[in-house]
């Protein structure tokens, strides 16, 4: 058995190796986790309105955000209308905070995911403001999920119950986050989610009009750069896929880029038809039901990656400011 272990731990040296794995350890990243929806749901509900207050003093910045955006009570309703609101979305939503409390009763491990996701942002992005504050809540599950504020990484636990938690069956979560969504609303991607936010705050997405092609690359440039966040993260997290569909797509790469040539999709740039290749969706009508959506943020990534494996000096900062018809014409992508 220590044979075993001892040749595990050297596959994963020398795996991080070929990575080019960046050493982080020395960053120094100070971050510290709060937990809102404990503290929200242990409020006496005889006597609500001024225990809510105090809460909502205690977390300044969220709190207010939390009640408005969040929960959606109007700040211009009367004391009694919003502890009634308030008394009603505690009893609805017991069973969820029981159900994350069972599940993120040690919420260390997933604290150490985004703290050393943070360490590559800052070894990456030296000037980047790094939040220094995780504040975890439970709102409605048909609602908003992780979130990034002003120096705070704000998460959803109601969105990180595993993908077979019965609410989300229901059909007011399906109309929001159908099931291909729901899939992925796991633990397992707090710190994917987490860093996502991170990519948009460093580059926001700005695609309108823009031709299918040059989607597909700033999609990919987007993947390539929070795998270099979370470089051991398996690669099916960070687009959404399940381990198999991903193998998948692997298998039939030329197939998947014959469709975007063969029916001469790269230079479209109707939105009716580029969001069925760059955006969410159960699946890719033309190569059959068993092939995941997304596919062309899928082929955008492999682009991508052959544009660094070529261009290995160019920096991430670089690359997301280079045009991305420069990154095709350079990457000469052909499966």
């Amino acid at each position: 058995m220590r044979l075993l272990f001892g040749f595990i731990i050297i596959v994963f040296i020398f795996s991080c190796r070929d990575k080019n794995i960046p050493d982080v350890s020395g960053i120094k990243i100070n971050i510290t986790t709060r937990r809102f929806e404990k503290d929200f749901f242990a409020l006496d509900t005889n006597n609500l309105t001024p225990q809510l207050d105090k809460l909502i003093a205690s977390y300044p910045g969220f709190g207010e955000n939390f009640m408005s955006s969040i929960l959606g009570i109007n700040p211009a309703w009367p004391a009694d209308s919003m502890s009634l609101y308030t008394k009603g979305f505690i009893a609805y939503n017991k069973n969820v905070y029981d159900t994350a409390e069972k599940k993120f009763s040690d919420f260390l491990p997933y604290e150490k995911q985004i703290h050393k996701g943070l360490q590559f942002v800052k070894y990456y992005f030296p000037k980047y403001k790094i939040p220094t504050k995780i504040i975890t809540y439970i709102g409605p599950t048909d609602g908003y999920g992780d979130i990034l504020g002003d120096d705070v990484l704000i998460i959803g636990l109601q969105s990180h119950l595993g993908k077979d938690f019965p609410l989300y069956k229901t059909s007011i979560v399906q109309e929001t986050y159908p099931e291909y969504i729901t899939s992925r609303f796991t633990p397992d991607y707090i710190a994917v989610n987490c860093m996502k936010n991170i990519v948009l705050d460093l580059f926001p997405e700005k695609t309108n009009d823009k031709t299918l092609l040059i989607q597909m690359v700033e999609k990919g440039k987007r993947l390539y750069l929070l795998n270099a966040f979370l470089p051991e993260t398996e690669e099916h997290k960070l687009i959404g896929y399940t381990a198999a569909q991903l193998k998948d797509v692997y298998a039939h790469e030329t197939t998947v880029w014959n469709m975007f040539i063969q029916n001469n999709f790269l230079q479209t740039s109707d939105n009716n038809l580029t969001k069925n290749y760059v955006s969410e969706g159960p699946k890719t009508q033309e190569l059959g039901e068993g092939a995941p959506g997304n596919i062309g943020s899928f082929a955008g990534w492999q682009i991508v990656k052959k544009y660094m494996k070529k261009n290995a000096a160019v920096t991430l900062d670089q690359l997301m400011k280079t045009d991305a018809e420069i990154i095709f014409a350079d990457a000469k992508y052909k499966p």
